[in-house]
């Protein structure tokens, strides 16, 4: 797994294409010539950019699923509502598709934004919403997430 570091803002040109921020590109250097996965996400207005080696372990969890599971099959359609396939070409720039631009409500600027091991893209303002959203309270948040791990013994999870 590769862990993505950052967040970044840009611009969308006249034909809807992002340009990949140079730290950015620099870091999915190895992903480049495979290529990446676009979809939307699943609990927020944004989209994801899933390096393809990062898209395949995601689908070989998705393939353990039962289709026979109506429940299942139901998730299944959903996560992949949309999903694309894309490539950065020379210049950098990432096409976004207008189903998902307007699914994200992409519209002058934009951010990329670090998920671990998959890049989040968002429309500026709503980013800044939901990061400094009040509807959360992200000590509870940090604290009910990972304030029983302590994986490394030194008091530091």
């Amino acid at each position: 797994m590769n862990t993505i570091v950052g967040t970044y803002e840009c611009k969308v040109d006249a034909k809807g294409r992002l340009l990949m921020p140079a730290p950015l590109k620099k870091q999915l250097a190895t992903s480049l010539q495979n290529g990446f996965v676009l979809k939307r996400s699943v609990f927020q207005p944004c989209l994801e950019l899933y390096p393809m080696e990062e898209w395949d372990l995601m689908m070989e969890k998705i393939n353990k699923l039962n289709r026979f599971v109506k429940k299942n099959n139901d998730f299944i359609r959903r996560f992949t509502a949309g999903v694309k396939v894309v490539e950065i070409d020379a210049l950098g720039r990432l096409l976004v598709p207008k189903d998902l631009v307007s699914f994200a409500s992409i519209s002058k600027e934009v951010v990329f934004s670090s998920a671990v091991n998959i890049v989040e893209i968002w429309d500026k303002d709503l980013y800044e919403k939901s990061i400094n959203g009040e509807d959360i309270d992200f000590a509870d948040l940090a604290e009910d997430v990972m304030g029983s791990q302590n994986d490394n013994d030194n008091g530091i999870s």
